[in-house]
């Protein structure tokens, strides 16, 4: 009889378990996958970086399996929108525009924008207080990722500037290089690392200050949900915060820069 109750009881708890594991929450999350040191895929063709290392954290602190969708960035929001995936975690800048169509979780790295540029040609984009120099812009062709809060930033202060717009960083620091722009404006974080620290790019200079005026880059960088989730935001503030507090974040951003790169309460 005792052996017949452990068989039952056994066979009760394998199927709690299983049933358990059948209801485990999957949430698929959006990213570029082509946002080196962000979110990319290494030559295993296996996803990493900072934003890959908060996800994989996050799912599980709130207790989720994840599953990745590589989506091309101008069409981040509307994929979102559509339901092809349920989060963002792209290094996504948390602005009012973008709030207006999505909600966002609690920051986990800052957003700033800065120009780059061949020290050859010693660019007076700003002047020597750090203002905007508009006349510096005259002959000057740059290039920035399409949909984006650099997009919005030159478009907004330098209205007649000479924009070239891409799909990918990497192309655009291609034509960088090939000197079809004379300047980029990106992630100045994303330039050190992987282009002004390297022979590539030793003969070319940050230019002028780092921006980060809130109207454009906002508070920082979140993660993206569709309007309406507010428990699972609930959830996922929550294990963010508790990231930042137990240096999780600053743990996942020391593995790539040599300094810290969320937000400091």
């Amino acid at each position: 009889m005792t052996k017949f109750m452990n068989v039952v009881v056994s066979s009760i708890v394998l199927s709690f378990m299983m049933a358990s594991l059948a209801m485990a929450e999957t949430l698929r999350v959006g990213m570029e996958c082509t946002y080196h040191p962000f979110n990319y895929r290494d030559s295993s063709g296996k996803l990493q970086g900072y934003d890959v290392d908060v996800a994989k954290e996050v799912a599980v602190r709130i207790g989720a399996e994840l599953t990745f969708v590589c989506q091309k960035w101008d069409g981040m929001i509307p994929a979102l929108l559509a339901n092809k995936f349920d989060i963002v975690v792209a290094s996504m800048s948390i602005t009012n525009k973008r709030k207006k169509k999505i909600d966002f979780s609690y920051p986990y790295r800052v957003s700033i924008g800065q120009f780059i540029g061949p020290k050859s040609k010693n660019l007076k984009l700003f002047n020597a207080d750090g203002s905007l120099n508009l006349k510096g812009f005259n002959g000057v062709r740059i290039g920035i990722e399409r949909a984006t809060t650099y997009a919005n930033w030159i478009e907004a202060k330098v209205p007649d500037a000479d924009i070239a717009f891409y799909d990918s960083n990497e192309a655009m620091y291609l034509d960088l290089k090939a000197g079809r722009v004379d300047a980029i404006m990106t992630n100045p974080m994303k330039a050190f690392l992987r282009f002004l620290s390297k022979p590539d790019g030793a003969g070319y200079e940050v230019v002028g200050p780092q921006l980060a005026e809130e109207e454009y880059f906002g508070i920082g960088v979140g993660i993206g949900m569709r309007k309406g989730n507010d428990a699972l935001m609930a959830r996922l503030d929550k294990a963010l915060k508790s990231m930042t507090k137990d240096g999780s974040l600053e743990r996942f951003a020391k593995k790539i820069f040599p300094f810290t790169i969320h937000p400091l309460d």
